[in-house]
């Protein structure tokens, strides 16, 4: 960031990242399967994510005023924190006030399955708004870090303008030129990554599909050893073809 501006007012830029991610794995069975998405449920609760969003807040320096969760059934779960710059404070009539500044955070899970393919995945969608000098970019490495992240797609925008005392416009306060800019580089090596960025209009997008596929990884109840080799090929490639549909969003391989 450097040295802080000085504004007239308010920082009222609006500053949202819109995080995806998804998980990929082999189940055999449609048994299998389902034991996947329970397994899933259980480990990626309404509980845990709330954990992981109030661990968010924390980092970027804002206080949760609320915390809302639900588990669905038969699957899934979604945690809303709303979030403030500054603490709330207390007026001289004891009534708690805050200014609430506009800034939320959210994630919601889509573990999914078909019973004719073998392959299953967990998709997890957090979005952090925040309105003010604070910025999400600084939780691109917890996030990723928290999911097991097969692919990543990322959106960052900043919107509307501030001042500075004299009255000019700021329509961002903090240097960007690539999502990545904000990923450690020990986490960029494990990714293909591409950008699609909009600079005057200070828009954001990146993808990222990681590189290497340890079988064992991403078999669900399997032993990679009781699987001959061209099993083992078959398995690997139909992955690497999930991955590939999804980090594109087209069905590539259709014939």
């Amino acid at each position: 960031m450097g040295q802080k501006m000085k504004i007239f007012g308010f920082n009222n830029l609006a500053k949202s990242l819109n995080f995806n991610i998804y998980d990929v794995c082999y189940a055999k069975s449609e048994r299998a399967q389902k034991d996947y998405i329970a397994y899933i449920d259980e480990q990626y609760n309404s509980e845990r994510l709330t954990k992981i969003l109030i661990n968010v807040a924390e980092m970027i320096e804002a206080t949760v005023l609320s915390v809302s969760k639900q588990d669905y059934e038969p699957q899934g779960a979604s945690v809303t924190l709303l979030i403030s710059e500054k603490p709330m404070m207390r007026a001289e009539d004891g009534t708690v006030v805050a200014h609430l500044d506009k800034s939320h955070v959210t994630v919601h899970t889509y573990p999914e399955y078909h019973p004719d393919n073998s392959i299953a995945t967990f998709r997890v969608d957090i979005d952090v708004c925040t309105c003010g000098e604070i910025t999400p970019l600084s939780t691109l490495d917890y996030l990723i870090g928290s999911f097991d992240s097969d692919i990543i797609t990322m959106d960052y925008k900043v919107r509307g303008f501030t001042r500075t005392l004299d009255g000019e416009k700021i329509f961002i306060d903090h240097d960007i030129t690539s999502i990545q800019d904000y990923i450690d580089d020990a986490t960029l090596k494990k990714y293909d990554a591409i950008d699609i960025n909009i600079y005057q209009a200070n828009i954001f997008h990146t993808k990222m599909l990681i590189k290497e596929i340890d079988l064992q990884n991403y078999l669900f109840n399997t032993d990679v050893y009781e699987l001959p080799p061209k099993s083992r090929l078959q398995i690997t490639e139909g992955l690497r073809r999930e991955m590939i549909e999804i980090f594109s969003g087209t069905n590539v391989f259709d014939k």
